[in-house]
């Protein structure tokens, strides 16, 4: 994604945060790599973005395939845990280059399985095991 086409994302990213009520509400889990090959790309590594904020998504938002490349923003609402939302809950932005069910069985109920990078974002790493979260998410593009 160029620096125009980013910074326009960013910008809508900003606009549609103030507009809170046009957000989904899902589960979130995480997978750590190896993150190779994808149901979207394949083992082609120029699909990450280069924050590594990036998630796979769940039959819900899978699509047959057309979830691939969409960008969500994505913000921690609960957990069973105590504390697991980072303070302030802050969200992130994440492509789907992946589709959930392929990670494994834990995986195929949550809405989107997030990076290790875009978990840990959106979480308090200080909160411990935090095996999923509730999370709110909206389609950017």
């Amino acid at each position: 994604m160029g620096s125009p086409a980013k910074a326009f994302a960013l910008l809508v990213f900003f606009l549609l945060d103030l507009h809170r009520s046009a957000a989904d509400v899902g589960i979130a889990s995480s997978y750590r790599p190896p993150y190779l090959p994808t149901a979207c790309y394949g083992g082609d590594t120029s699909q990450f973005p280069a924050d590594n904020l990036f998630a796979a998504a769940g039959d819900g938002i899978w699509d047959n395939g057309a979830a691939c490349g969409r960008w969500y923003r994505v913000r921690c609402l609960s957990s069973a845990v105590v504390r697991a939302c980072a303070a302030g809950r802050p969200a992130v932005m994440v492509k789907i280059v992946d589709r959930a069910v392929r990670i494994g069985p834990l995986r195929g109920g949550a809405t989107m399985v997030l990076s290790v990078a875009a978990f840990g974002a959106i979480t308090n790493s200080s909160a411990g095991l935090i095996p999923q979260i509730n999370v709110d998410f909206l389609q950017i593009s």
